[in-house]
């Protein structure tokens, strides 16, 4: 490696070892510290928005020409799925030729810090042509529940929207994402004695069964919807029959209409046995971002950024992982995704980034913000 490699490579390390998953609010808002302390002394305004409901606080930056123009905004999550201690045992953080592991290096912390090393040269040499905000939130992993409202107030005042999340396939970006919906069923029988009483109970569990076979019985591959339910919980004791249960759905859906029917259809869902009570809640939790023609022309001006660079930058389809972009681009406002950095391993104990991926990662975020 370069030494400029190498400095990029220590600097990234010191954010990827401040471990911040979305319930630690501690360690995210360490991360937000490290953000504040980056931009020490440039000309950079900061607004630190104190998190809520046991989560962490946002950070938004802001700099460029003071003109009424609409912004571009940069948007990246600082919250990692890892749990604090992983990388002390699991995925130390280290470099190994040109990757460097660690819990959140490639989702997202690499694409934030080298997105604000950008916005940092753009800044300093006032060369972006209308004003820059730059969005660091704490909750993306678990659907941005304290952040959404602000994530959309930004994108309604902005031109364009540049989402640092990972690199697709050996760095394509991102412009179409399935929308996201969650569910969570709970299920009330009648407990009884297995071995007495078989007859007199009514089980939850059983109940359950049914349900989560008509559930995942929705999945329409060619239509592009998915249906899956990955966590479940119930019983008492293995001699009595299951009072309760639940389960939690989640369903992915690549258009806005497939998505009302998709709400309608899960909620709608009836018992199977009538003296087993169900109760559904939960909706669509991110809209689809689908390639609209607003979308596929901010690509082009990214293309022809990366051409300058020496890169060909190409897009990857529709991608089943929903992100905050999903509720920009459902706002009508152009946005690109993916522009973070390149790896693999997302949310696994083998995630890592390429360092070699930084400086054109960067080039091309450098160069967006002084075109778009």
């Amino acid at each position: 490696m370069t030494s400029m490699n190498e400095n990029e490579a220590a600097a990234l390390s010191l954010w990827v070892a401040q471990e911040s998953p979305t319930s630690h609010a501690a360690g995210v808002n360490g991360m937000m510290d490290l953000v504040q302390k980056d931009i020490a002394g440039l000309p950079i305004a900061l607004e630190r928005i104190p998190g809520r409901d046991g989560l962490g606080d946002m950070v938004v930056l802001r700099a460029g020409p003071g003109n009424s123009q609409p912004a571009v905004a940069v948007m990246s999550h600082l919250d990692t799925v890892h749990p604090v201690g992983t990388s002390a045992k699991d995925l130390p953080v280290r470099i190994e030729g040109d990757r460097l592991y660690g819990p959140g290096v490639y989702d997202m912390k690499g694409g934030a810090w080298l997105a604000l090393q950008a916005f940092k040269q753009v800044a300093a040499a006032g060369s972006a042509r209308r004003p820059m905000v730059f969005l660091f939130t704490p909750d993306e992993e678990i659907g941005s529940p304290t952040s959404r409202s602000v994530i959309e107030d930004i994108g309604r005042g902005s031109a364009a929207v540049l989402v640092t999340e990972p690199a697709r396939l050996g760095g394509k970006i991102v412009t179409a994402r399935k929308g996201v919906g969650r569910f969570e069923v709970k299920l009330e029988g009648r407990p009884s004695h297995s071995g007495s009483r078989h007859a007199d109970g009514r089980s939850a569990i059983r109940e359950a069964a049914h349900q989560i076979l008509a559930i995942e019985g929705m999945t329409d591959y060619a239509r592009g919807i998915t249906t899956s339910v990955a966590l479940i919980g119930g019983g008492t004791a293995a001699n009595v029959i299951p009072q309760h249960a639940w389960f939690s759905v989640d369903c992915r859906v690549t258009t806005a209409a497939d998505g009302r029917l998709m709400e309608e259809r899960i909620l709608g869902l009836k018992s199977h046995d009538p003296d087993v009570k169900l109760r559904i809640t939960g909706g669509m939790n991110r809209p689809p971002y689908e390639k609209s023609p607003e979308v596929a022309g901010l690509f082009e001006i990214a293309h022809k950024v990366a051409a300058g660079i020496g890169f060909e930058l190409q897009d990857c389809p529709m991608t089943g992982g929903g992100s905050d972009g999903n509720f920009t681009a459902a706002l009508g406002v152009p946005t690109l995704d993916g522009l973070g950095i390149d790896g693999d391993g997302a949310h696994t104990l083998q995630e890592y980034a390429l360092i070699s991926s930084i400086a054109p990662r960067q080039a091309l975020i450098k160069g967006l913000l002084e075109t778009v």
